[in-house]
């Protein structure tokens, strides 16, 4: 399968196109910073940025699937490159006649998301966090979402938890609209868009994604995001 990833040097897009490229498929990685990418086979990388419409549009034509990884850190200022991105996805697909699209949003976006026993999360943290500190990319998530919905093409929205770093694939779990679950390994987030690719359980609709098998809290989260905006800064 011919796959373009956008966001591909992102925490999430380097897994898709790195279990991509392991599973056989050709993929174009598309980002501003492709010199991120060690070149390898079957992979093509694109220098572009998500706001350039005819540049995105010539990223796509010729792929059998997009695949979105686009995302950005928490802020508390206006945010639209969820829905900017994937508006101009959207229309290069059209042009150039690509049907399948799979995009990463959040399990927020779920309005009735609210992870079973985890009472902190549910009145500390998605109120603060959430509904606060990161509200405008949630609103800008469910702008995109709201986008594809309209689309004549055959997407499926994604909806992780929270996102953890996990060397391995593990059992995850499925299912519509959202999971009952708090965390998601990147690792399996990649590897159920893949399998969605071609699997098309959930064309049209919104899929939840969770990672039972690895023990992880809100403490051992953040000081796992901390390590890493740490080392992306030398």
């Amino acid at each position: 399968m011919r796959i373009t990833v956008f966001g591909a040097t992102g925490p999430t897009g380097r897994r898709l196109t790195d279990q991509a490229l392991a599973a056989g498929h050709r993929v174009t990685a598309v980002s501003r910073r492709v010199d991120a990418l060690p070149l390898r086979a079957g992979l093509t990388v694109a220098a572009v940025d998500v706001a350039d419409t005819a540049a995105v549009a010539a990223a796509v034509a010729g792929s059998d699937a997009v695949v979105s990884a686009l995302g950005v850190p928490p802020t508390r200022e206006r945010v639209t490159v969820y829905s900017d991105g994937v508006r101009n996805i959207l229309a290069g697909m059209e042009q150039h006649g690509v049907k399948r699209l799979v995009a990463v949003s959040s399990s927020v976006a779920d309005p009735n998301w609210r992870p079973t026993g985890e009472h902190f999360f549910n009145l500390v943290m998605d109120p603060l966090v959430n509904r606060k500190v990161a509200r405008t990319a949630h609103d800008d998530m469910r702008r995109m979402e709201a986008l594809m919905r309209e689309s004549g093409l055959d997407w499926t929205v994604v909806r992780p938890g929270g996102l953890f770093e996990h060397p391995e694939v593990t059992d995850y779990e499925l299912g519509e609209h959202s999971v009952d679950g708090l965390y998601t390994a990147r690792t399996d987030l990649a590897a159920a868009m893949l399998s969605e690719l071609e699997d098309r359980r959930f064309v049209r609709k919104a899929m939840g994604v969770a990672t039972r098998d690895v023990e992880m809290s809100i403490p051992k989260l953040i000081r796992q995001q901390v390590k890493a905006r740490k080392a992306a800064g030398k």
